[in-house]
């Protein structure tokens, strides 16, 4: 039986990709090996986010060549996408194709294994206006099933370089999406996250048919439970997704929406396309619609130019917000962007001060977040088994809202939905008693 092994950088749709092609070879007759063994086919897909992300994809490569030097090594994703001459350049990469074509994977590496010549199946993906169809019936999480509904970007902020590596925003056919999820519903799933590199631009592209369409949609699919929307921007947000949020009853209250700066001088140089106001303004208007929801935020520190200034006024829009949680990175230079050339660079050592200042108000804003819930009893769907308690006999998962909480009960759980009331609050996890498990509420028999 050929096996195959595959390395995943990057985000998650990344990891989405990963699975997808793993269909494609499991169909084949493959079974799938650890990295770390010795594999006839390795597949490394590749992350172009930051300079970081490709040195890291290049050694991944070069393991696995020193691995097992007859393997077909492949090479896919991002950094593939735009950098396939460096890559193949490295002695032993034998299939370099980027983020599109993936479904022809197979028919390359079937060519590879009767020549041995090096292919590079990269194309010009600026020109590519399809979705990639693959699909992914199953995942290694058994509560949470991610589903892929858009790829590529128009934004062109100046520190990123994605539209570059993913093309322009592409959506995926509805009805093939609603047929998907149906799917997964079938194999057991109750939460759907939808995922994409710009998931709020789905529809862009489309004839008179937007996300919070989809979402009604998805709405009607008998037995989902949750629906997740992985990333939104605010400006995507308008009246029909208000009131998607208002009315569906399936939609979590969760919402992730990047901030990435808040003065409005940095989000200007950042090609962002809102100012601080509009923000804040949108974030009411969300709060209106859906009462207690959660909102996670991602914020770049020490832009090129970010005075002390523009940062305080960051840190008031975050703290007047109240956002749930952030995700703080320091500003690191993509070549190949505008902002990487400005002239302006902050100190590294300033950035990381400012980094902590963050992280510190973030775990604030967490606490203060999640004591709102105390006595409260939400909608948990259990992940997995505690770790953290040195008897076990806990369980752990998030609610519609993004707390994490732990609680007593079996992995027989896992997967149902559980009444849990919040007795603690907590910065990363809170703690909970279960009331009841199961649609019909049936009371959790204490044994």
């Amino acid at each position: 039986m050929p096996s195959v092994a595959f390395y995943t950088l990057g985000c998650k749709v990344n990891f989405y990709d990963t699975e997808a092609i793993w269909q494609l070879f499991k169909n084949e007759g493959y079974e799938q090996v650890d990295f770390e063994q010795t594999a006839d086919v390795y597949l490394i897909n590749t992350c172009h986010v930051t300079n970081t992300g490709d040195k890291k994809s290049r050694q991944m490569i070069r393991r696995a060549i020193r691995r097992n030097p007859d393997a077909i090594v492949a090479v896919t994703g991002c950094y593939a996408q735009t950098s396939p001459a460096e890559i193949l350049d490295i002695p032993g990469v034998d299939l370099v194709i980027g983020n599109q074509d993936r479904d022809k994977m197979m028919t390359y590496i079937h060519e590879i294994e009767k020549s041995r010549q090096p292919i590079n199946a990269v194309r010009n993906i600026m020109k590519t206006r399809a979705f990639e169809e693959m699909d992914v019936p199953d995942f290694a999480e058994r509560t949470r099933a991610f589903l892929k509904i858009q790829d590529g970007c128009n934004n062109f902020c100046t520190f990123c370089i994605i539209p570059w590596s993913r093309g322009l925003s592409r959506s995926r056919d509805p009805k093939s999406i609603i047929q998907q999820a149906e799917q997964l519903v079938k194999a057991g799933y109750k939460e759907i996250v939808l995922t994409g590199i710009h998931t709020g631009g789905y529809g862009d592209d489309l004839e008179n048919y937007r996300l919070s369409d989809l979402l009604w949609d998805l709405d009607r699919v008998e037995g989902l439970e949750r629906i997740r929307i992985s990333s939104i921007e605010a400006s995507q947000i308008d009246d029909k997704m208000l009131e998607v949020l208002n009315k569906s009853s399936k939609m979590c209250r969760h919402l992730h929406i990047p901030l990435q700066a808040g003065d409005d001088t940095v989000l200007k140089r950042m090609r962002r396309k809102y100012t601080t106001e509009e923000f804040l303004n949108k974030m009411k208007l969300i709060r209106k619609a859906m009462p207690d929801v959660a909102i996670t935020t991602d914020v770049i520190v020490g832009f090129p130019g970010e005075t002390d200034e523009m940062f305080q006024n960051g840190y008031q829009l975050m703290k007047e917000i109240g956002f749930s949680e952030m995700h703080v990175f320091p500003y690191s230079k993509r070549t190949g962007t505008p902002a990487a050339r400005m002239e302006d660079q902050v100190d590294e050592e300033l950035k990381n001060e400012r980094v902590h200042q963050l992280i510190d108000l973030s775990e604030q804003l967490q606490l203060s977040y999640a004591e709102q819930f105390v006595g409260q009893v939400l909608d948990v769907i259990p992940e997995r088994e505690y770790k953290g308690s040195p008897d076990g006999g806990k369980m752990q998962g998030y609610s519609g809202n993004y707390l994490q909480l732990v609680f007593d009960g079996g992995p027989e759980l896992e997967g149902q939905i559980c009444r849990v009331k919040v007795t603690k609050a907590g910065v990363n996890e809170c703690e909970g008693e279960l009331v009841s498990v199961g649609e019909n509420g049936l009371a959790a028999a204490a044994q």
